[in-house]
């Protein structure tokens, strides 16, 4: 029996989800495992992508006033503790340092699981008057929190990386108005950049953040049945405020406590991104995200080999502002090449070789497409951008599909049952109590409250369909990272 090839991904996305996922980020090189127990190595591809992330993501920022800013790693025991509901929340995740050398330290520092408390030290020292307000500040950083199980690359890790937007506002109006336009601009990230549509909603009580007076926030649904939660609106209200005494003197001479936000977007929806788009050959990168867009493969012989050469680069220079490289290895044949591109994302493939340069065109195929296109080398500069442009929009299109085709309502448990049975992300209707959102995650193996339904948030007519008693609201329920 010939012995089966390990260099492509060996598992199929509908076998095995988890381990076409794994296969997929370790072979296509997006990222590696380290020497640390639940950390990854995020190597070049995936930084590159999260480079492209944090540059549109700032842009977008800018244009609503938000300005980066850098705060230390280490946060003091005390200020950490500050504020009871949310250390509460993050207890079982923080690490600690307790001694530099063989030195004790007189009191701990938490690795930042979040910056709230380090940052909102600093702002009760800087806001005074109404004229110091709104305060929005963000810092592109990496936390760590320790407490999970069965890591997966990007989805859920020990360390990851992300935004921290945290906003301070006069009046709670200025606060929940630019907390949405923040939203947006995550919103355009994610759709327009990543192609992934997803719902928004706000959180229970159980599941909002810690310290939150509500959270909202994106919901992606993957092919594997699962719901990642994405960009998140935290509203604070004053319970940060009045923990760490940030206060100002507002234009009657009188002294309030602030309004606060909190916001974020993480290498999950990196994870989110390649989970969704990505098949059976390897990894599939939205074009607006992909580093190199097009990849040009002569195809070389002895006698023709430095004119294909001349015109491949002549091709690149040519489509420059489309980030295009020339695969110019002559130990590797031109389909081991495909191969390894279609593996590792590149949204389009041109072949040039003799019989192409005699008539003045190229062979192109896209990452998604499943016929080759012959163009002439004098409209590539027109024909290209249009193949980008179209595959963008099919990645959207079809995440989109998929997240309609997965939705669904149930009005009784039974039927809630065995539609997460079928993977499916489920609205129905629940009272408020935490009783029943346990009891739900305990009889369906994990099944979570994702999010009340915006659109119906009074079922107050209907009845809970875990215990039966007078319903608060209509929820979307579904198993998550």
């Amino acid at each position: 029996m010939a012995k089966k090839s390990t260099e492509g991904v060996t598992i199929k996305k509908e076998d095995d989800f988890t381990e076409w996922f794994t296969q997929t980020m370790i072979k296509s090189e997006l990222a590696d495992y380290s020497a640390v127990s639940g950390c990854i190595v995020y190597r070049p591809l995936s930084f590159a992508i999260w480079e492209k992330t944090k540059e549109e993501t700032d842009k977008e920022f800018k244009k609503i006033g938000i300005k980066n800013t850098y705060f230390p790693l280490l946060i003091p025991e005390k200020l950490l503790t500050k504020e009871q509901n949310h250390i509460k929340g993050f207890a079982p995740e923080v690490a600690w340092v307790t001694e530099t050398g063989k030195t004790k330290l007189s009191e701990k520092l938490a690795i930042r699981p979040t910056s709230e408390a380090i940052m909102y030290d600093s702002y009760s020292k800087w806001i005074r008057s109404w004229r110091d307000l709104p305060l929005l500040l963000n810092q592109w950083n990496n936390v760590v929190r320790w407490e999970f199980n069965n890591p997966v690359p990007f989805f859920r890790g020990r360390e990851f990386l992300w935004n921290e937007a945290h906003t301070v506002f006069a009046t709670e109006k200025e606060a929940i108005t630019h907390g949405k336009s923040v939203m947006k601009a995550y919103d355009k990230i994610t759709q327009e950049f990543m192609a992934l549509p997803g719902i928004y909603g706000r959180k229970t009580e159980k599941e909002k953040f810690a310290g939150a007076i509500f959270s909202e926030k994106t919901h992606h649904y993957l092919p594997n049945g699962k719901i990642i939660e994405g960009t998140c609106f935290h509203y604070d209200g004053q319970n940060f405020a009045k923990a760490y005494d940030i206060k100002f003197t507002n234009k009657k001479g009188e002294e309030e406590e602030v309004f606060q936000n909190t916001h974020a977007i993480s290498t999950r929806m990196l994870g989110t991104m390649f989970a969704m788009h990505s098949d059976n050959k390897g990894l599939v990168i939205p074009p607006k995200m992909a580093p190199e867009k097009i990849v040009i493969i002569p195809i070389l012989f002895d006698d023709t080999k430095e004119e294909i050469l001349k015109e491949s680069e002549k091709i690149k220079n040519t489509l420059i502002e489309l980030s295009p490289f020339v695969d110019k290895r002559e130990e590797i044949s031109p389909g081991w090449k495909y191969n390894e591109w279609e593996l590792k994302g590149i949204p389009i493939r041109i072949e040039l070789g003799p019989r192409d340069l005699k008539e003045k065109s190229v062979i192109v195929a896209t990452r998604i497409g499943t016929e080759k296109i012959k163009i002439k080398i004098k409209d590539l500069e027109k024909e290209i951008p249009k193949l980008l442009d179209e595959m963008q929009k099919t990645l959207y299109k079809n995440a989109e599909k998929l997240i309609k085709n997965k939705t669904t309502e149930a009005k009784n448990k039974k039927e809630l049952l065995e539609m997460l049975k079928n993977k499916n992300m489920v609205k129905t209707v629940m009272c408020n109590s935490t009783e029943c959102e346990e009891k739900l995650k305990s009889e369906t193996s994990g099944t979570k409250v994702l999010f009340i339904d915006p659109k119906n948030p009074d079922a107050s007519k209907d009845k809970c369909v875990i215990c039966g008693k007078k319903a608060n609201y209509y929820v979307y329920v579904g198993k998550t990272y």
